[in-house]
């Protein structure tokens, strides 16, 4: 069965992609990481190409080579250190290891470093128009590849902008991607569980994603889409002003916090990002996968409870 044309173009992206060319959108570093599948098989693809044979025509006279006197002869300059193997190279026959892709990868920077706070904030009675300015301002955005990757809707975001409480996952799935709405598939209802049982409504919160596009396959942003989308999410932050973020899951928190830890590590603690006090939490989908943590969870959501001086149900609503 043939391939449609958005499965071809897709594909041609990533394959333009995945071979450094970013013309798409605009980066800083020429060096391009690439998935190890797509590594492996280019190369195997390379190592099984034969050898080009230079053939010499019978008339053709070869000059014998012209050796320099002993006196003009100079020492060998000193070898050039190999290019780094930290990214794709064709020549390479020792792929990188993910460790040392890894180390390679730009450090994410927190949203309080990429830009400096507000100087002059947003009156109530204007955020509504503010917040629409910034959707227009994300227009039909093909800033980054997740564009062409068979997106149907952009997913602004869903809540009221005098929040208090501000939750942020990593990206819109398959239902949000439908209905342009963040946290509307089983996640979201968890979520909505989850809200309910700290003693508030879906309606009374602000939900927002890193990532405004569905990734393909639901597969975890990549740092170029990340980044490219925070510009807008720093924006919806501070015309908000939530007193407490909940970060949901570890790719929130790497981007709201630029820190690149266990969940484990992060949780617990509070944070501070655009003013606002910052928790860590594990994401809906997770504790969908991983019933076991719902207890856990909880207990972050509690702590965000007395922060904001909320009196919900008791633990059992929170992990229906």
């Amino acid at each position: 069965m043939s391939a449609s044309p958005e499965q071809q173009l897709r594909a041609y992206v990533d394959y333009l992609r995945d071979l450094g060319v970013y013309d798409l959108y605009r980066r800083e570093d020429p060096r391009t990481l690439l998935p190890e599948s797509l590594r492996t098989t280019f190369l195997a693809a390379k190592l099984a190409q034969p050898a080009p044979v230079k053939t010499v025509s019978p008339r053709a006279q070869v000059p014998p080579p012209r050796v320099a006197p002993p006196s003009t002869l100079r020492t060998a300059p000193p070898p050039v250190s190999a290019p780094p193997t930290s990214y794709f190279s064709l020549d390479s026959e020792t792929p990188p290891t993910p460790s040392e892709l890894t180390a390679t990868m730009p450090k994410p920077k927190s949203f309080d470093e990429l830009v400096p706070l507000p100087t002059l904030l947003v009156p109530e009675a204007d955020r509504t128009a503010a917040l629409e300015a910034v959707r227009a301002e994300i227009g039909d955005c093909t800033r980054c590849p997740l564009a062409y990757g068979g997106r149907h809707k952009i997913v602004f975001a869903d809540g009221p902008p005098t929040a208090r409480l501000m939750f942020v996952g990593e990206g819109p799935g398959a239902d949000e991607d439908a209905q342009g709405l963040p946290f509307v598939g089983k996640a979201g209802q968890l979520l909505n569980n989850m809200i309910n049982a700290m003693g508030l409504q879906r309606e009374e919160v602000y939900i927002a994603n890193i990532v405004k596009c569905r990734p393909p396959a639901n597969r975890t942003p990549e740092y170029i889409e990340a980044t490219t989308c925070s510009q807008f999410l720093i924006k919806q932050i501070d015309i908000v002003r939530p007193e407490v973020i909940v970060a949901l899951g570890g790719t929130a928190a790497t981007y709201l916090l630029g820190v690149k830890q266990s969940l484990a590590s992060l949780r617990g603690h509070w944070y501070s990002s655009r003013g606002a006090k910052v928790a860590v939490t594990y994401h809906p989908a997770f504790l969908l996968r991983d019933p076991r943590q719902k207890g856990e969870a909880w207990k972050d959501l509690q702590r965000v409870m007395a922060e904001l001086g909320l009196k919900g149900p008791q633990r059992s609503a929170a992990t229906s």
